[in-house]
């Protein structure tokens, strides 16, 4: 296999590469949070995928709020059921573009494992370049299981209990992905029982600044973009609704040249929802 270069690869690379033994393709896909169709009902898939549970068997089922971290030792039982070895490379796609696919490479760095990548724009990418479909998902019947081992990496994730304990720091920006009317409480939630607003000090970056009809911006461009902010030797904290638009623009700024990253998992799912946070509009 030739080295992809992570963090994204892009249809060409993938197709060249699709048939490697080694290769784990991962659809992550999920809906949008503030779809209004069904869009993302699309049944067409790059050959030899396999499903990425990330509303079922990747999320915290110990917990009501939305698309939380699974304890390491559920993600890694996960991963062996798909057939994840320890020398596997992992690509991840989403029939979006990029939209969910960012949050299960997050997931992965989390739980230790660097041989992961994302497709570049997504299944749309593989099917504008022509390449071929299927309609249905590799079978867990003809997966071998896997000896994928999780060594989670607690950097990567803040609690709402480190938020206010920093929100208040200079050397820590909280960057929100969600879109600038609810960032300032003048949209509403998606979620009818979240308050509006943002976490105090925390600044707006909608994800879609960082994304090009489903692709991911270029690095100078990504540069420029977080040029306007004042994050020299910050650490940065990302946050969005439900701690999956965090992961665009944590990756775009992975791709920027940025360290010291990190996701609040609970997110405003969390924050709007208890009653005794700061909130401010």
């Amino acid at each position: 296999m030739k080295k992809p270069a992570f963090p994204l690869v892009s249809a060409t690379w993938l197709r060249d590469n699709l048939q490697d033994p080694k290769l784990v393709l991962l659809d992550a896909t999920i809906k949008k949070a503030t779809a209004t169709n069904a869009s993302n009902a699309d049944v067409s898939y790059i050959p030899n995928t396999r499903f990425f549970d990330l509303k079922g068997d990747f999320s915290n089922p110990e917990t009501t709020l939305p698309n939380m971290l699974p304890t390491p030792n559920a993600f890694e039982d996960a991963c062996r059921k798909l057939g994840i070895q320890q020398d596997s490379h992992i690509v991840i796609y989403d029939r979006l573009g990029i939209y969910s696919s960012p949050r299960v490479w997050w997931m992965f760095n989390v739980m230790g494992f660097e041989h992961v990548a994302i497709l570049d724009g997504g299944l749309p990418s593989w099917v504008e370049q022509g390449y071929p479909t299927e309609h249905s998902f590799t079978p867990l019947s003809k997966i071998t299981e896997g000896d994928f081992k999780a060594n989670y990496q607690p950097n990567f994730v803040v609690t709402k209990e480190q938020v206010l304990s920093v929100m208040h720091n200079k050397d820590v920006l909280i960057l929100d992905a969600r879109s600038a009317g609810r960032f300032k409480g003048t949209e509403p939630e998606p979620r009818t029982d979240l308050k509006g607003g943002h976490i105090p000090n925390s600044v707006s970056l909608p994800y879609t600044e960082v994304l090009n009809q489903g692709k991911m911006k270029s690095e100078a461009e990504l540069q420029n973009i977080f040029s306007r902010f004042d994050l020299e030797k910050k650490q940065l904290i990302f946050t969005c609704g439900s701690g999956i638009t965090a992961c665009i623009i944590l990756l775009a700024a992975t791709i920027a040249g940025y360290t010291k990253l990190s996701v609040y998992d609970g997110s405003w799912s969390e924050w709007g929802l208890l009653g005794d946070m700061p909130i401010e509009c």
